[in-house]
């Protein structure tokens, strides 16, 4: 359903008209079924309408706006953590982890980087550890 302001032309009446579409409406004004009921003329058209925007609405954005920073803040955490704490080892990661895994004589280190899912889905199936996390790029340059 929709609601239009109409006016009638010849006697400026303002009124409004419910309609299940806006082609319903114009369907109805084509057929010339749409008339003023005050002077029952069929010079009836729209008024021009301001879309009315509910405060909830945006108070509703607001809060998933605020949630959504405050994911990527949480997400910005966890990254410069690991870029602290851990090596950055790139594509190499796979390899890696399995030479950490494997080796009696290396230490055993923290390292991050990058894998594909069959990658990190044989690891898993070698039983060495490892997680997917977000990475959020930084775009600030």
């Amino acid at each position: 359903m929709i609601k239009y302001k109409l006016v009638c032309k010849k006697c400026d009446l303002n009124f409004d008209s419910w309609f299940a579409s806006s082609k319903e409406f114009e369907k109805l004004k084509k057929k010339r079924l749409l008339n003023c009921h005050s002077c029952n003329s069929i010079e009836v058209d729209k008024s021009l309408m301001a879309p009315k925007i509910s405060k909830t609405n945006n108070i509703n954005i607001d809060k998933e706006t605020q949630k959504l920073k405050s994911i990527r803040n949480k997400i910005k955490e966890y990254q410069n953590f690991i870029k602290n704490n851990f090596e950055y080892v790139g594509e190499n990661f796979t390899y890696e982890a399995r030479s950490i895994h494997y080796s009696t004589k290396k230490k055993k280190k923290a390292i991050y980087g990058t894998a594909s899912k069959k990658d990190l889905k044989e690891l898993k199936e070698e039983g060495i550890e490892a997680q997917v996390l977000p990475w959020i790029e930084d775009k600030n340059n």
